[in-house]
């Protein structure tokens, strides 16, 4: 288990959706987001997309709340041992939810090596 403080885990999650291809991020329209400490529903989550995916939408843009991705502090910090761990599964994690907004689901993204 890794220790990082609420702080230092934003940091992180920030440095990681930064170092992201802009090819990966450009496309993003009205998504926040957000680190919170653990899922509210009790599930041992890495991280949630919430929001509908670009292939579900009909129309849209105009006025809807931002489709949120949310990243889980703890359970990140439970499955790995350093911070070298914890960065990439960060990565990986922020890699899944963007690619669930773009309409990809788990089996595909299992079948890409990202489930």
């Amino acid at each position: 288990m890794v220790e990082i403080s609420e702080e230092n885990f934003e940091e992180l999650v920030s440095e990681a959706l930064d170092a992201l291809p802009e090819d990966m991020v450009g496309g993003l329209d009205n998504v926040v987001f957000m680190v919170e400490d653990r899922n509210e529903d009790g599930q041992e989550l890495l991280g949630l997309y919430e929001g509908f995916a670009v292939t579900d939408r009909g129309v849209y843009g105009y006025g809807e709340m931002p489709d949120r991705i949310i990243i889980y502090r703890e359970a990140h910090a439970k499955i790995c041992a350093t911070l070298s761990e914890l960065r990439e599964e960060v990565h990986v994690t922020l890699v899944h939810e963007i690619a669930h907004y773009y309409g990809i689901d788990d089996d595909r993204l299992h079948d890409l090596g990202w489930g």
